[in-house]
Order: C-alpha cells, then structure tokens, then sequence
C-alpha cells in the first residue's frame, strides 16, 4: 500500500487557495463516513508520482494527516486546463462494511503460453476495466485472465472470473463479455523468394530479346524477298530496240 503525507489547511478565500498551490502543494479533501469531510494538502511532486503509476483511482493509500494514518481511496483528480497540473483530489474513507462502486482493471497473463495467439491470433479485449459494488476493505487490486492454453474461437466472460461472495459486478443479469480470442482479419500471403525473382526478370529478359531477334530476321527476310522480286521482273522485262535500229 502506498503512503502519502498530509497537512490540515485552513484557507476560506481563493487567494488562500491559489497561495497552497503556489507553495508546490496541492489542495484536497477527505469525506465519508460520520466523522466530518477534512480539507488537506499534499506535495504536488508527490501525488503526481502516484498519479503516473497504475491503477491511481482503484488502489487504497495510506494518508497520514498530521501524522495520523488512515486508509483512503482516491477519487477524483481535477487537472489545470492549459498545463495539465493537479489541481484538487478528493479521497474516500475506507470503513469496514461500507460498499462502494469502483472500475477495477482487467490484467491478462501468459500471453506467450496461449497457442492461438502464436498462431495469429488477436486478443479482442472488450472491457479493460469492470466496475465492481465491494466492500471498501476487499476492492480488489485487478481482475486476472490467464490465457494459458487458450485457443482462437475462446471468449472471457465476466463469470470466468472468480470473484469473493461480497464482489459483484455493478452490471447485473447477464454474463457480459471481457475478451475473446478471434482469427487474423488479414492473411498475409508468402514472400516470394528473392532468387524466384531474379529468375523471372531473366527469363522475362531473355524472351524479349528473342523476340527482337525474330522481329530482326522477319524485317531481313521481307528486304530479301523484295530485292529478289525486283531482280526477277528486270530479267523477264524484253529489251528494248533503239530507235536507230528500226530505221536501219
């Protein structure tokens, strides 16, 4: 359980107010229960370190108010608008007995050890957090699935997590669905093969260059055959007589 120091503050005024966020502090409160609501400060450097681990809202500290511990669960934090600062948290008592509603996170586990998701499948996960009804005392820290052995086509569903008999889901007559394990959407096809390639613009190469050879050799053949119809119509042509001759 982690630990937070606090002080009481006594401010009535906005000025006040903005005076305990100037001095590095943040301004919170504490309420529930029968004693009366506490106005506290805290170090802003060292709730923003608790705020930046998991789980913030759903994990029970220990405040010592004036020294005085008590357990306490985060609430609410507000935030500056423009710088994204803490400005204000709330925190609820944790009194035996006293039922209160809170989202607990959904953890999975194994993930290497589950054959569908080796052989590509993908986890689905529907709900990464459930909201539970418990007694403050029993909040439970998550809500573990093992995906050991788990195939593609399996789903969680939120009776497959085993609860205590005071933890109940908030969602109430049906079993609602956390995850479940589906099939690729998209089947990637084999690479083809670098050689394979390299074989293909070969061929591809060499049928080109078969073909301008052929195209070559018709173009050589149809001059010949011209050449050669000329020469035939020159010899067949009779000659012709001078006129000089036709006098004589």
């Amino acid at each position: 359980m982690n630990s937070l120091e606090a002080n009481i503050r006594d401010n009535k005024t906005k000025g006040q107010l903005n005076s305990v966020r100037n001095s590095g502090n943040v301004p919170g409160i504490i309420y529930g229960g029968k004693d009366q609501n506490q106005k506290i400060s805290i170090s802003k450097k060292l709730l923003k370190v608790l705020i930046e681990k998991e789980n913030f809202l759903s994990n029970i500290i220990s405040l010592n108010v004036n020294g005085k511990p008590q357990n306490v669960l985060p609430r609410e934090v507000k935030y500056h608008i423009l710088s994204d600062e803490p400005t204000h948290v709330d925190f609820l008592r944790v009194l035996p007995g006293v039922k209160i509603k809170i989202e607990v996170p959904v953890n999975f586990i194994n993930h290497e050890k589950s054959p569908g998701l080796k052989r590509g499948g993908v986890l689905n996960i529907v709900r990464r957090k459930v909201e539970l009804k418990c007694p403050s005392e029993k909040i439970p820290e998550n809500l573990t699935i093992n995906l050991d052995g788990v195939d593609i086509g399996e789903s969680f569903k939120i009776s497959s997590i085993k609860l205590d008999s005071e933890v109940t889901p908030t969602i109430q007559g049906r079993d609602f669905v956390i995850a479940t394990l589906a099939a690729p959407t998209v089947m990637k096809e084999p690479e083809k093969p670098a050689e394979a390639d390299a074989a293909e613009g070969a061929e591809g190469a060499e049928g080109a260059e078969g073909a301008a050879a052929a195209a070559a050799d018709g173009d050589k053949t149809g001059s010949d055959e011209a050449k050669g119809d000329k020469k035939e119509g020159d010899e067949k042509k009779p000659a012709e007589k001078k006129p000089s001759e036709e006098k004589k």
